[in-house]
């Protein structure tokens, strides 16, 4: 049977944008431009070196929860080579946090079938970092996070995790949920053909009761977690001008001592 690969990535507000919160306390997601988080990208491509290497017709699913513009995230997936892309859709969705994701992205998994689940490191909107965990939990099946390399032979996963002072080889039988690093290897860029070819790949949309989820369990009435208030960053002030009149040194010695730099 060939290898099911399937890749959660997520469509997030544009880090260069001016990022706020919108009116419920939740992340504005509509008055800002939004894109595949560019550590999922690393996801992808994994997904697709492993599926190449397999060489067995390996399928790589790519996977969002989001609004109808999250849609794109799954786009970019399937112009960078991905087969076939899930987008989970529902109002009742907005809101959840990593709990909630979690069990959405859960459902969705088992549903589209899978051997591997490959996802970033982290959302560069949230940047927990804990959702793979969470979700390998709720899978029932192993986790190696943080991988820096990663490969599948022989029904088993492989891959390393560099930390400050070792590095750990680790490994773990299939079915798993692994993570990569923005260490493990660039993201290709869409070719002309890579574009061309989605527009034919399949896409299906499911929503929560194709999941057999309940509305209270995920969303802002599911949250773990909730923001209680939330204030704009404050304006940034002046800084202080020192003129060299000869003395310009001294001057800023003087002001960095008097705010403890030096």
């Amino acid at each position: 049977m060939s290898l099911r690969i399937v890749v959660c990535v997520k469509y997030v507000p544009d880090a260069s944008g001016d990022r706020r919160f919108a009116e419920d306390l939740t992340v504005d997601r509509e008055d800002v431009d939004g894109l595949l988080s560019e550590l999922d990208e690393y996801a992808v491509e994994q997904a697709l070196r492993i599926a190449e290497a397999s060489g067995d017709g390996a399928e790589v699913t790519v996977l969002t929860v989001g609004p109808e513009d999250a849609r794109e995230a799954v786009a970019k997936g399937l112009r960078m080579g991905a087969d076939r892309g899930v987008h989970v859709e529902d109002e009742a969705v907005h809101g959840s946090d990593v709990m909630g994701t979690s069990l959405v992205l859960a459902r969705a998994v088992e549903k589209a079938g899978f051997d591997l689940v490959v996802c970033g490191m982290a959302s560069t909107d949230g940047v927990m970092g804990v959702l793979p965990a969470v979700l390998a939990e709720r899978l029932g099946v192993a986790q190696l996070t943080l991988l820096s390399e990663v490969s599948v032979d022989g029904g088993v996963v492989r891959g390393r995790r560099d930390g400050d002072r070792a590095a750990e080889v680790l490994e773990a039988s299939l079915p798993a949920v692994v993570s990569v690093t923005d260490q493990s290897g660039e993201a290709r860029y869409p070719s002309f053909k890579g574009i061309m070819a989605a527009k034919k790949k399949p896409v299906v949309s499911w929503d929560l009761d194709d999941l057999g989820i309940d509305g209270g369990d995920v969303g802002v009435a599911g949250a773990w977690t909730v923001v209680d208030a939330a204030a704009g960053r404050p304006a940034r002030g002046a800084g202080v001008v020192v003129t060299d009149d000869g003395e310009g040194g001294r001057q800023l010695a003087g002001y960095l001592a008097e705010r403890k730099f030096i």
